[in-house]
């Protein structure tokens, strides 16, 4: 077939799609409009006193959080009051957007405390690497942005930050924050810590030898496996509980011999916080048994596994998919 031939069926071809794909492209645009002025009127009702948790779940509904970052940090320059002023940050934090990370390392120095709170709240979602603008704060005079900074840099992975957490911790008067400190300071995966989390271990405080068991297990060290282990043996069922929380964070493969057992435990809350450890662990076939466990189980047993998969927020897609796979559903 002649060039000339093959030109011309494709300009008759392109002729009959590109109609359809402009269309489609002002169709696209037009929803991404209807989205951003809802957007911005849902930061407008954040402006005239509007819910924080109910503007931050609409927001990420509509996914434009890096739209409403935008919007925020703009309203920050105008805003005057101390409530409003407060709300924006709050929502900023809970937008869990990169977009959001330059505003929130500005407002970790803000002159009010409930703002550098909500700052380090929103870095320790994102898991920032700004670890510089989230020491000082270890020191601040408020104990909840000390609280937030200690989880912040516990979630920044910074091995370098392991030392100054437990300094902190040494100095810490208030039970709660030297909890989170602790376990923070394991967070981070500093092997170096070892050694002064387990002299925590025997402390007066429950709390604070809960929190150092919390920060060995995230180390993999085996007295803090060993601590939790104990709990998991213990006849009562809260106190099994908490031994299942010392291993949230936790490899699979380090938690796996503790926590496999536990898939066939008569308290299937239990089972299935074990499943959702697991998985978030690294052991993706966990996520398969959560699903099919809901999908075989009846009643009250059947919220506790949903329970855990709202806490992964799976998406119905892949659940659909999951149980395709299994051949127990269309």
């Amino acid at each position: 077939m002649r060039p000339s031939v093959l030109s011309a069926r494709f300009l008759v071809l392109l002729a009959l799609l590109l109609p359809p794909l402009a269309l489609s492209a002002q169709a696209s645009a037009a929803k991404r409009g209807e989205r951003r002025a809802e957007t911005e009127k849902v930061i407008q009702t954040v402006i005239q006193g509007g819910a924080v948790p109910a503007a931050v779940s609409r927001l990420r509904y509509l996914r434009e959080e890096p739209y409403a970052a935008d919007l925020i940090n703009e309203s920050m320059r105008r805003v005057l009051e101390e409530r409003v002023r407060r709300n924006l940050v709050a929502v900023l934090a809970g937008l869990d957007t990169r977009s959001a990370e330059p505003a929130l390392v500005r407002f970790a120095g803000d002159g009010d405390s409930t703002v550098r709170m909500y700052a380090a709240q929103g870095l320790a979602r994102l898991k920032s690497r700004n670890v510089q603008v989230l020491l000082p704060l270890l020191d601040d005079k408020s104990s909840g942005v000390r609280r937030d900074a200690a989880r912040a840099l516990g979630a920044s992975r910074n091995p370098k930050m392991g030392k100054a957490l437990m300094a902190a911790a040494k100095q810490e008067q208030e039970l709660e924050v030297r909890a989170i400190m602790l376990a923070a300071a394991g967070e981070t995966g500093d092997a170096k810590q070892v050694k002064p989390l387990k002299e925590y271990l025997t402390n007066d405080s429950e709390s604070t030898r809960f929190a150092a068991a919390r920060g060995l297990c995230r180390l993999g060290s085996p007295e803090g496996f060993a601590f939790a282990n104990k709990l998991l043996g213990a006849q009562d069922r809260f106190v099994r509980r908490q031994g299942l929380e010392l291993f949230e964070g936790v490899a699979a493969k380090k938690a796996t011999p503790a926590l496999k057992p536990l898939l066939e435990d008569k308290d299937r809350g239990l089972a299935a916080g074990a499943a959702r450890i697991l998985y978030q662990g690294g052991d993706s076939a966990m996520l398969d048994w959560l699903v099919l466990a809901s999908w075989n189980a009846k009643g009250e047993e059947k919220l506790s596994y949903e329970k855990e998969l709202e806490t992964l927020q799976l998406q119905d897609d892949r659940r659909k998919a999951i149980l395709r796979r299994a051949g127990v559903a269309q």
